[in-house]
């Protein structure tokens, strides 16, 4: 079934082409002006809007560019009368996708919009795709794996529990600190369902204020507000047949918590600025470090939310919980990050792992990787020392060992930035002259722009003012 909006100011034409739409099982909204019918379709929306050529007022020619103007995606069928198709071929040319000319019977009728839905519906299949296509392409950049590493017990529990989510389709709280893999999990949770062939949309809401946020999930009609040029999918649609994972769930607002407890509760949404009741097929998982029920009872998340959200609760363990992991994650972030930042590096040696071991990870599992990552870039061996890592991570021995080693902390009473600044270029000499002076080679050791690093370099009188002047621009 379809929602068409019939348009046309002789009463006998219009009641019976409606007539003969809701026969064949549509829903059909008809209006007798131009005006009318537009109001309608920009408040409500239509699959298809068939409408008369000949009107007082807001003739069809009207209708098409006021329709097409508020969505540039919308299918016409143009009604014209005999002597009018030089008029009906220039609808056409402004967006109408056919013309019927008068008179005709109901088969034609029928057969016209049969064919101008399909195209209705292959124009809205293709938006899908584009936006879906935007977003997983967003999203994949930001992979980090298929599965959590780690054979502690925790870690082996936490595995077996994601496997028997997966199965269901039941929405699932993962909870755990920052940077311990939440988004991994919810992935590992959609690789593994029935599920897994369908759309996996991750929205971070702690990045959105308010009103972006709830465009972001629901999607907004043109005109919604303003910068809303053209009309928007949101999330849960883009994740129809699919999952949407909605992670630091604890930051979203009273009135979003609100819209989203319908959402879950009647599986439909309605974009903003829209009247359309949009079904939506979609698996919800939600992530969050903070503590929810302490949320609740200080009143600033809604209890019934809570509970359509606490149907499978995860609890990830930190970093700290689980020691033994650490030189097994170590080890694979080499193997991951030193083809590509340091390529002789193969292993980390004893004293490395036994430093990592040492230190508490309040960053975890992201913390351990910056940690590693950072060390690839000063390591001169095939083999990460202990010297090489951060300095917050080495003994004292190593560090009074090393003669160029970590950087060395200001001391004193200097401001912040000037000790910023100090580490700033202590860091950017180092890889200077790891590079042997090649320009390329340390903007990547430092994994950013030739053109960023020109900048550096004559800020801190490595080179002379002008050299850069033939940089890539930013």
């Amino acid at each position: 079934m379809a929602r068409i909006l019939v348009i046309d100011d002789n009463d006998t034409m219009r009641e019976g082409m409606a007539v003969t739409l809701k026969k064949a099982g549509h829903e059909v909204l008809a209006f007798r002006s131009g005006t009318e019918g537009v109001a309608a379709f920009t408040s409500k929306g239509a699959d298809l809007v068939v409408t008369d050529l000949k009107m007082d007022g807001v003739t069809g020619h009207d209708v098409v560019k006021q329709v097409k103007a508020h969505d540039a995606q919308a299918v016409i069928l143009m009604v014209s009368g005999h002597g009018t198709i030089s008029e009906a071929v220039q609808a056409m040319q402004l967006g109408a996708c056919d013309f019927i000319e008068k008179p005709f019977p109901p088969d034609v009728l029928r057969a016209k919009v049969d064919a101008a839905l399909e195209l209705s519906r292959t124009r809205a299949r293709i938006t899908k795709l584009e936006a879906t296509t935007e977003v997983l392409h967003k999203e994949l950049n930001s992979r980090t794996g298929v599965s959590i590493v780690g054979d502690s017990a925790p870690v082996q529990k936490l595995l077996a529990q994601v496997k028997r989510a997966a199965a269901t389709d039941a929405t699932v709280l993962v909870h755990g600190e920052s940077g311990t893999g939440k988004e991994l999990v919810a992935r590992m949770l959609h690789d593994a369902s029935p599920r897994a062939n369908g759309p996996f949309i991750v929205t971070h809401c702690a990045a959105l204020a308010e009103t972006l946020l709830e465009s972001e999930l629901f999607g907004h009609e043109r005109g919604a507000f303003t910068g809303a040029v053209k009309k928007k999918l949101g999330r849960f649609e883009l994740a129809d047949g699919g999952t949407l994972f909605l992670d630091e769930l604890g930051e979203i607002s009273a009135a979003v918590q609100t819209k989203l407890l319908r959402v879950l509760q009647e599986r439909e949404i309605q974009r903003v600025g829209g009247e359309e009741t949009i079904k939506v097929d979609v698996r919800v998982i939600c992530a969050t470090h903070r503590d929810l029920k302490a949320e609740v009872a200080a009143g600033r998340f809604r209890e019934d939310l809570f509970y359509r959200l606490h149907v499978v609760p995860l609890e990830i363990p930190a970093l700290r919980e689980r020691p033994e992991d650490i030189g097994i994650l170590a080890r694979h972030f080499v193997a991951k990050h030193a083809p590509r930042i340091n390529p002789q590096v193969k292993s980390l040696s004893p004293g490395a792992v036994s430093a990592l071991c040492r230190y508490a990870w309040p960053g975890n599992v992201r913390e351990l990787e910056n940690a590693i990552e950072q060390s690839l870039v000063f390591a001169e061996t095939a083999q990460l020392e202990e010297k090489d890592l951060p300095a917050f991570l080495q003994s004292a021995e190593a560090r009074a060992s090393q003669t160029q080693g970590a950087l060395p902390v200001p001391h004193g009473d200097r401001p912040l930035p000037d000790i910023l600044e100090d580490l700033e270029r202590q860091l950017i000499e180092r890889a200077y002259e790891k590079a042997k002076k090649v320009k390329t080679e340390t903007a990547r050791l430092l994994g950013i722009k030739t053109s960023a690093l020109y900048y550096k370099l004559e800020k801190y009188g490595f080179i002379q003012k002008g050299e850069g002047e033939d940089a890539p621009p930013v």
